[in-house]
């Protein structure tokens, strides 16, 4: 297995990441950054787990799919957590850690 068999689950972590980050940057800029304290430390986290994951995918690592689990629970936790704000950025940032999750535990199926 590798790249193009990964391709969409490759896809969604970068793609999470992406969005994880401008999550994380953007809820620096509330106006109670202290209440988005775990929102912030939970999207650079999911951020850090979607790159690695697709690096390893990309890689077509023995290990992929147990990194892709890992992945996954850190993609509903960070979620879970941006789903509690009413931020567009948070709205946005959950759909894709829910949609990655949903791709990381096909691929380690």
């Amino acid at each position: 297995m590798g790249y193009h068999e990964w391709k969409s689950c490759i896809d969604a972590c970068l793609e999470c990441a992406a969005i994880c980050n401008y999550c994380a940057s953007s809820c620096t800029k509330e106006e109670d950054v202290k209440m988005m304290a775990a929102c912030i430390e939970l999207d650079m986290q999911c951020a850090s787990v979607c790159y690695a994951t697709a690096q390893l995918m990309s890689l077509g690592s023995s290990q992929a799919k147990e990194l892709c689990r890992i992945c996954a629970d850190s993609c509903d936790a960070c979620g879970t957590e941006c789903g509690k704000h009413n931020a567009g950025h948070c709205e946005e940032c959950a759909e894709a850690c829910f949609r990655c999750a949903e791709e990381c535990r096909k691929m380690a199926a």
